[in-house]
């Protein structure tokens, strides 16, 4: 199909970079054992579309931790160089989920050096560091109770309490690797350990401006802005109450179930079907019967 296999190379494009087929070929077709099976929770969650809105929501959530938003706002550009930004990290977690064990370390031992030169003081006068493991720790957690939230909503097969567990678990691994001292290991301890972070997250205007860069003004063509603006409904929709009203993302008491139930969820569904639809693009690499032999020819035990 034309429209797809366009709407596929886009998406690729956007999220893989102008170097998207070397970059896939590293990941899904490079030889080498592989650290997780293709059945395992965590290629499960990580290969769906749900990972959009689920990407969405992450950066809004973790955009409340005014030590974690400095580092963002000083450090990765993500105004400057957005897409860039995302291809980075959607490079590191296909790398560290599907690629070879060897190049997920070496993607991981990147990802050290550039946080041992990420460091500063925030707008309230405190220090950051991108070393820091209770800073890191935010940003697992956040990212991978999005990623999980957003699968469970999203996709026709849901995990179970036990694969949901061990999806927490096995993402535990590149945490360890950049420096989270105690990754959580199942939903209760991913639960606990955000309720922990709840006393030190507050709307800086770093925040502010992060949630109007996503919501209001992202950097697409007209064209491609309602598509993602249904990505973005979902990914807002799908914030805890308390990260919406700290970013003034209600409209109102009443209103908002109304809202939630006839617009924000459905167009959320729409959205990460559409991006579904083209993800299962035959021309996409990880779609090729090459891929599929490696994965399940190298995983490991």
């Amino acid at each position: 199909m034309p429209i797809r296999r366009r709407l596929s190379a886009s998406l690729r494009h956007r999220v893989a970079g102008p170097d998207a087929d070397r970059r896939a070929a590293a990941i899904w077709l490079s030889p080498g054992e592989r650290r997780f099976a293709p059945t395992d929770p965590i290629c499960r969650v990580h290969n769906h579309a749900a990972m959009y809105a689920g990407g969405l929501r992450a950066l809004l959530l973790q955009s409340l931790h005014p030590l974690a938003m400095a580092g963002v706002g000083e450090h990765s550009g993500y105004r400057g160089d957005p897409w860039g930004r995302l291809q980075r990290t959607s490079e590191f977690i296909a790398m560290t989920t599907f690629g070879p064990v060897d190049g997920a370390q070496r993607m991981v031992d990147h990802i050290n050096r550039v946080h041992d030169t990420v460091s500063g003081t925030a707008p309230d006068g405190r220090p950051y560091d991108a070393r820091d493991p209770h800073l890191l720790s935010w940003v697992h957690i956040g990212e991978i109770d999005s990623f999980l939230t957003s699968y469970q909503r999203y996709s026709r097969t849901p995990l179970t309490p036990s694969d949901a567990d061990t999806y927490v678990a096995q993402t535990g691994w590149a945490a360890s690797e950049l420096g989270v001292t105690d990754p959580p290991q199942t939903v209760a301890d991913l639960q606990s350990q955000l309720a922990a972070y709840r006393p030190e997250l507050q709307v800086t205007d770093g925040a502010r401006d992060a949630a109007a860069f996503l919501l209001r003004e992202p950097p697409l063509p007209w064209a491609a802005r309602p598509g993602y603006w249904m990505l973005t409904a979902g990914a807002v929709s799908m914030l805890p109450d308390y990260a919406r009203d700290m970013l003034g993302l209600r409209v109102g008491k009443r209103l908002d179930p109304v809202a939630e139930r006839l617009l924000l969820r459905p167009a959320g569904r729409v959205g990460t079907a559409a991006v579904g639809w083209a993800l299962s693009e035959p021309n996409d690499p990880r779609n090729s019967p090459e891929s599929s032999a490696v994965a399940n020819e190298e995983a490991s035990p």
